[in-house]
């Protein structure tokens, strides 16, 4: 009888240890630990979500839902963000350089000081964004919506600057 209990007693610590040691999914990881590099992200909800300085860089976040998210000074370089929602999240001071952001909605996005060189916004809705001083160098604009959008200091993708 007690070498039966060892046993279950043995059994219930060793699960409770491989339960601990799960890994994370990189939803969760992102959240807790704000680095998700190169993570699978597509069609996950993190609206609203602070991700101030997060790092990101290379993840897949294709048709996810960022609207309102705060992604200031995030890091998201070569990330896929395509058909992502993104409605007014406040990318002010993100690196963002060769992010795909192919038909993304952007509409009302704090985008102020982003770091977007050879981005892919390819019929990306950017009405009424925000995208003053933010660098466009060589980024790829075909067929995005710019209605409304405050492009004052901008570096646009043939090198002029907005006045």
């Amino acid at each position: 009888m007690k070498r039966n209990f060892q046993v279950v007693l043995s059994t219930i610590v060793l699960l409770s240890l491989l339960v601990g040691c799960a890994k994370p999914s990189p939803q969760e990881q992102l959240k807790s630990e704000k680095q998700c590099a190169k993570c699978d992200l597509q069609n996950v909800d993190l609206s609203q979500a602070d991700l101030k300085k997060a790092q990101l860089n290379g993840a897949n976040l294709s048709s996810a839902n960022l609207s309102q998210s705060d992604l200031s000074g995030a890091l998201l370089d070569s990330s896929n963000l395509s058909g992502t929602n993104l409605q007014g999240a406040n990318l002010s001071a993100a690196g963002l350089s060769a992010a795909n952001f192919s038909n993304a909605n952007l509409q009302g996005a704090n985008l102020q000081g982003a770091y977007l060189r050879n981005a892919d916004l390819k019929g990306a809705d950017l009405t009424g964004a925000n995208l003053e001083n933010a660098d466009l160098s060589e980024a790829k604009i075909d067929g995005a919506k710019l209605d409304g959008a405050k492009l004052t200091g901008a570096i646009m993708p043939d090198g002029t600057v907005k006045k």
